[in-house]
């Protein structure tokens, strides 16, 4: 996969944790200019949109998340996060990272995220 996500696992209701999304494939020149984005697919729903961070920095939010995610990306390391605080229920799914570019969509094979009472 040209995108790796990392950084899912088992967490209570209340917790947190920080999904990183890594284009170790890309060269620089590639990954820069990309919009990235984290999505989320729950069981028997349809993917939805998470959060984007554009190649400006520009940065959205779904509704269902402000205030408690934070994406962030870092060219250098050709690299983004997805930092999840105060974790619902309703936050379980598989999260996949995303780029795209006025030619090309890259994904990633997702990474499994559950949120325990």
């Amino acid at each position: 996969a040209q995108l790796v996500e990392s950084g899912g696992g088992l967490v209570q209701a209340g917790g947190s944790l920080r999904l990183s999304c890594v284009g170790s494939r890309f060269i620089t020149s590639v990954f820069n200019p990309l919009h990235m984005a984290w999505y989320r697919q729950a069981p028997g729903k349809q993917r939805e949109l998470v959060a984007t961070v554009s190649n400006s920095g520009e940065i959205t939010y779904a509704d269902s998340v402000k205030g408690r995610f934070t994406i962030s990306r870092d060219n250098s390391r050709k690299t983004i996060y997805l930092r999840m605080k105060n974790l619902i229920i309703e936050d379980t799914g598989v999260y996949y990272c995303n780029g795209h570019g006025s030619r090309d969509d890259y994904w990633g094979q997702g990474t499994q995220v559950t949120v325990s009472s």
